[in-house]
């Protein structure tokens, strides 16, 4: 950037200069992910938010029940599913509730309502967490069902390592992280947005198929009174997994076109109403079927219980496989945002498909190699479930309400975010302990690389 020829007064080479760097900002902004395209249609909300929000999480959470028990879980279920609705319908709203700005990202809002430096502060950590959480078990995720896969298909064939399982999966992100921003992805949102349903239906239409198992039981499998307290911590942060689809709702929100008179939250809201309610399909009847027709029997993944028929299972898998590759790039994105804005804005770089092309690669690859070194995949969700999606699920949106709208006190509005709050820290605090636990019971048998 040249410097400009100072004229007498110096006011007008100032002047020039701002207006440099608006145009400056507007081209980044152009080039940036999340902001370079503002056409998406309400439909598109829709989808994104499905494939965002249904994880391969729902196939553990038969066995989630299994840890809660019919009373505890199904009601965690629900209340879990109405308050990340109303926590969802929070970030909706606070999206454009300063007029004529849009908070296009988690941290901007954040930032907004606790102060530039502590918003980033809180924000981030938990938003990376998050999404670099959700990217490296979707790794494993993927390479477990191409496996599972391989083997239903060809039984009797050599058995190859899930390590090269892992590698086949993020082959195909090594292309698709090239796409430039969300709406592109849309095709391989709704794709997998559709294959979500599929496959929840395959395993909880297969569980009715197999009928109600001989001695069947549905108290705690844990033999200590220890080992029941964890689990059930563990199966709560299995829920609390279940329903993470808030670290990229104001990022869908952002490519979705406002005015004044017609906001972006009327289309958004839809889209998430109809998101909402495939997830409810999706949800309840995978956790409740398969519970009921299997008891504590049930494996952390639900389509490792239902061996036959062959060819269903393979199925399954594969929209398991098609699925996931839809989420990666999903939570993908707004890391892409997070780590281009940093180097185009504070290190200067100059935006290009070269610095893209790098950048999407070597997150890719590292995505793989921890995938690959820690492939133990229900501990970690239970981990991370309560450690970084609670609060930016569950909480996070209420205490930016009240830090903003400061509703009155003990007023419905007050109570509500309490409740939550309470809730999510609740969820935040235990559901780590479990899981943690299960990734040291694991991890002992485990070798590296083997």
């Amino acid at each position: 950037m040249e410097t400009q020829p100072s004229s007498d007064n110096g006011y007008a080479g100032n002047n020039t200069s701002s207006e440099e760097n608006l145009k400056r900002q507007k081209e980044i902004d152009a080039w940036l992910p999340i902001t370079s395209s503002r056409n998406a249609k309400w439909w598109y909300s829709a989808f994104h938010n499905v494939t965002a929000m249904v994880g391969a999480g729902v196939l553990s959470l038969p066995y989630a029940l299994s840890e809660l028990g019919w009373g505890p879980g199904v009601a965690i279920l629900v209340l879990s599913w109405i308050i990340t609705l109303y926590t969802l319908w929070q970030m909706v709203e606070m999206h454009e509730m300063v007029p004529g700005k849009r908070f296009d990202r988690y941290h901007e809002l954040g930032q907004y309502a606790f102060g530039e430096k502590l918003g980033l502060y809180i924000v981030v950590p938990q938003q990376l967490i998050v999404e670099v959480g959700v990217c490296i078990v979707y790794m494993v995720t993927g390479g477990k069902s191409l496996e599972k896969f391989h083997d239903t298909v060809c039984s009797t064939c050599k058995q190859i390592k899930l390590t090269y399982f892992i590698m086949i999966f993020a082959s195909v992100h090594f292309v698709l992280s090239h796409l430039p921003n969300f709406n592109s992805i849309s095709g391989v949102s709704l794709a997998a947005a559709v294959m979500s349903l599929s496959y929840s239906t395959i395993a909880w239409g297969a569980s009715v198929a197999k009928g109600v198992q001989p001695e069947v039981q549905y108290g705690y499998k844990a033999k200590t009174a220890a080992g029941t307290v964890f689990n059930f911590f563990s199966g709560l942060g299995d829920i609390a997994f279940a329903y993470a689809g808030h670290n990229v709702v104001l990022e869908i929100q952002a490519t979705i076109p406002s005015t004044p008179e017609k906001p972006s939250k009327g289309p958004m809201w839809k889209g998430v109403i109809v998101a909402y309610i495939v997830v409810a399909l999706c949800y309840f009847p995978v956790a409740l079927i398969g519970y009921w027709m299997f008891g504590n029997s049930i494996e952390d993944n639900i389509l490792i219980s239902l061996e036959k028929p062959a060819w269903l299972i393979a199925m399954a898998n594969i929209f398991v496989v098609i699925h996931v590759i839809g989420s990666y790039q999903i939570y993908a994105m707004p890391v892409f945002d997070m780590i281009e804005t940093v180097l185009v804005k504070k290190l200067n770089f100059r935006p290009s498909t070269t610095l893209r092309f790098f950048v999407r690669n070597f997150y890719v690859a590292f995505t793989m190699f921890i995938a690959i070194t820690f492939p133990f995949f229900g501990g970690l969700l239970g981990f991370f479930g309560g450690f970084a999606f609670a609060p930016t699920t569950y909480f996070l949106p209420c205490i930016i309400w009240l830090a903003i709208y400061k509703p009155k006190k003990f007023g419905l509005s007050w109570w509500t975010n309490w409740i939550c709050i309470v809730f999510g820290v609740c969820l935040m605090v235990l559901s780590p302990i479990g899981g943690l636990r299960q990734i040291i019971l694991q991890a002992k048998e485990y070798e590296f690389y083997s």
